[in-house]
């Protein structure tokens, strides 16, 4: 016990640690085609464990949408470096970033709503969600314009929030409109200038 009485937290087993992995990798790629609202019963599924599972280790909606919130912050945040490193060019790692971050732009639309009673949660994620992603992004814009691939004005908050405009609207399935198309063709649109 600690010095207040109460038995300090003991870390997650490593099973434990990657069960809530595949939980939260089910349950973001459940979101992204289905959106925050879809079954538990679809995301168990897609893990493939019990309903109950889910349950033990969030115990409420809201909190397996902030997880898996954080979760995607992280592997945006992790896969900025390592696709640096693999990828046949700094601007052909900045496209892929920008990829994976539409796909937890179209997740995070629905936290909004999830967390439009809790205003200090919700700036405390976004809070968080900048302070891990815009030094991402950066790095990734200032090696391609390093390499000489794209142009130099363009600052990485003002291409995220780009990005988050295009995105807006996508989890509506309006077959007529295509964010995907469109960050794409802002992407392209990142070239030097002739």
């Amino acid at each position: 016990m600690n010095d207040s009485g109460k038995s300090a937290a003991r870390p997650k087993r490593a099973d434990a640690r990657r069960n809530e992995k595949t939980l939260l990798d089910a349950a973001a790629a459940v979101f992204v085609t289905s959106g925050v609202e879809a079954p538990v019963r679809d995301i168990a599924a897609k893990a493939g464990v019990g309903m109950g599972t889910i349950y033990r280790h969030f115990p409420t909606r809201a909190d397996l949408i902030i997880a898996v919130y954080r979760h995607q912050v992280e592997a945006c945040a992790e896969a900025g470096p390592a696709l640096l490193a693999s990828s046949a060019s700094p601007y052909a790692a900045l496209v892929r970033w920008i990829d994976l971050f539409v796909d937890f732009l179209v997740t995070k639309h629905g936290l909004a709503a999830v967390l439009r009673s809790d205003k200090g949660g919700f700036d405390a994620l976004h809070a968080y969600f900048l302070d891990r992603l815009v030094p991402v992004c950066t790095e990734l814009l200032e090696a391609a314009v390093a390499s000489g691939e794209i142009r130099s004005d363009v600052r990485a908050l003002e291409l995220m929030r780009g990005v988050g405009n295009l995105c807006i609207g996508a989890e509506e399935n309006d077959t007529r409109y295509d964010a995907r198309r469109m960050v794409n063709l802002l992407v392209a649109g990142l070239g030097k200038p002739s």
